[in-house]
């Protein structure tokens, strides 16, 4: 026999040997991973029974195959081929929602006998499920067609409410585009609308019109306009949009004997209107003016240049505005700067018990806001930062944490869940999420650089590929090569040992989650900012509800403004 084979064959047998005796179980083993990384083919991680999340998470060719059970707070399993399919289904398995190219084609579940799917938004069908039961009120047989905007279509118990229409030729919709009634023949050659009893007849639309029922009146637009509902309004307009008169009247909930609304105008030289303990004047419309309210309560306001130079007081609402220079309102409780308008914007307000506090630059580019209860100004605060497109971040405040680099689409889409689950993760340079101080994970190249430390098992685990990995838990190490085509391991009380063909069996039990005990929308960007409330530790779940839009403020005043 040739040596050097026969030495090659008792090298390849001893490394075989230890590794099957480095596999043998003990009290004392060496760490296993709980990550299995061959990326970017494939990567798997699947939560500990301990962690109360069951199911397996996995990302094939990078983020564009992928699986993930818990994927929202309702306990949806995720799964597709991004940007073109993603699937969710719920705990038991069936469907939820499905989604093509999202927005291109999605269709979801509205309840257990509904479905609704769209083409864009643009072509859409709601109706009940072929699997249904039988309905328990006439509103569950409700079923609608539309292709905007050519055809509408209803289907309803009562034929009264049902409806088809194919525009421009001919048909009526129902409830539908802010109208009770609205029907068409040849549009716009002919068109009909009814509105609280009030129905309006164009022939051809715009021009000519005429109304009947609970209101009365004619016009020739734009030359000439009468609109009259007795006890409620008269209105009046010549030459439309330049002079008008219209007066509104009290309505029955009014205490008696309140006098009416009176809006004038001839621009754009002069408008005004009048009320109970109300009157607004505007000189060469809409540059200069003022306001003047008594009841219910009292606001001085003048326009000098309006928009630029507004200057108000009142019990419920301050401006000073300087624009584009400062600007600074308070209306409400909802205060509001801005400082070389549109550059910087800064603005706090309360809502349901949380003072929120917002930063703008370019409205977007940098954009940060706090949460935090009334009353704990030491308290902890929930933060979200976006820093457009680089970065996203999150901090609920109570020990959870997620950045994302970059991040384009976080800013535009709060808390749309759709867009995090097929959208965001391709962007998905670098992440980084802290479940509670001490547990964390990063990773990069979607997960081809893992690492992760869990402080109070003592363990940690580091990913490069499938060509490096190391493990350690305690004092226990692992180091594997090849995603443990070989490596070496050392137990906690012993010494270092080769093994062969030893690769990460991730259905095994772990004493800590690697992913999927995180927030729902932690593996893809950021979370939404939540209420901050001071816990001892993180909750199992994040909030459903996304950073919503400040209370929007009311106007600085009633525009005095024509209409048709």
């Amino acid at each position: 026999m040739n040596p050097r084979f026969a030495a090659a064959v008792l090298g390849l047998g001893l490394a075989w040997a230890s590794g099957v005796a480095a596999r043998e179980p003990g009290p004392a083993a060496a760490p296993s991973e709980h990550e299995r990384n061959f990326s970017p083919v494939y990567v798997e991680r699947r939560a500990p029974a301990a962690a109360n999340v069951h199911g397996r998470e996995w990302t094939a060719a990078g983020p564009l195959l992928f699986e993930k059970s818990s994927a929202n707070a309702a306990g949806d399993t995720a799964r597709g081929f991004r940007p073109f399919w993603v699937a969710l289904d719920d705990p038991r398995g069936r469907l939820r929602a499905r989604y093509v190219l999202y927005p291109l084609f999605s269709y979801t579940l509205t309840d257990a006998e509904t479905y609704k799917w769209s083409l864009f938004e643009l072509i859409r069908r709601t109706d009940r499920l072929a699997a249904a039961g039988p309905a328990r009120t006439e509103f569950d047989e409700h079923g609608e067609f539309d292709v905007f905007p050519f055809w509408f279509s209803r289907r309803t118990p009562d034929p009264a409410d049902s409806y088809r229409a194919l525009f421009p030729i001919a048909g009526t919709v129902k409830h539908k585009l802010g109208f009770e009634r609205l029907s068409w023949t040849l549009f716009p050659l002919y068109v009909e609308n009814e509105k609280k009893g009030a129905t309006t007849t164009f022939a051809p639309w715009p021009i000519v019109r005429h109304r009947s029922g609970a209101a009365h009146g004619w016009g020739v637009w734009p030359l000439y306009d009468r609109a009259v509902r007795p006890g409620v309004y008269d209105r009046t307009t010549w030459l439309w949009p330049l002079f008008y008169n219209h007066t509104r009247f009290a309505s029955p909930e009014d205490p008696p004997g309140t006098a009416p609304t009176r809006d004038i105008g001839a621009l754009p030289f002069y408008a005004a209107r009048t009320g109970p303990g109300y009157v607004n004047e505007d000189f060469l419309w809409p540059f200069f003016g003022y306001t003047d309210r008594t009841e219910p309560v009292r606001y001085h306001e003048r326009r000098y240049l309006w928009p630029f130079f507004v200057q108000g007081r009142g019990e419920e609402r301050t401006i000073n505005r300087w624009a584009p220079f400062y600007s600074h309102s308070v209306v409400k409780g909802y205060a509001k700067q801005w400082f070389a308008w549109p550059v910087l914007r800064y603005a706090t307000w309360t809502e349901e018990n949380i003072e929120r506090r917002r930063t703008q630059f370019l409205y977007f580019v940098y954009w940060h806001e706090g949460q935090r209860r009334v009353g704990r100004a030491g308290g902890p605060e929930a933060e979200l930062t976006h820093v457009w497109p680089l970065v996203s971040a999150w901090d609920n405040g109570a020990g959870r944490r997620q950045w994302q680099f970059p991040s384009p689409l976080e800013v535009f889409f709060p808390g749309n869940e759709k867009v995090r689950h097929v959208w965001s993760p391709l962007f998905s340079l670098a992440r980084h999420q802290q479940r509670a101080p001490g547990d964390e994970r990063t990773s990069l190249l979607w997960d081809f650089v893992t690492w992760e430390k869990q402080a109070a098992a003592r363990r940690s685990e580091f990913h490069l590929g499938p060509l490096l990995g190391v493990t350690r838990e305690g004092e226990a190490r692992r180091i594997s090569i090849g995603a443990g085509l070989f490596g070496f391991r050392r137990a906690a009380a012993g010494g270092w040992r080769m093994f062969w063909l030893d690769f990460p069996a991730t259905n095994t039990a772990s004493t800590a989650s690697v992913q999927t005990a995180a927030p729902a929308a932690a593996s893809s960007t950021p979370a939404p900012v939540s209420p901050p409330v001071a816990r001892t530790a993180p909750p199992a779940a994040p909030a459903v509800l996304p950073v919503s839009a400040p209370v929007r403020s009311p106007p600085t005043r009633p525009r005095a403004s024509p209409s048709s």
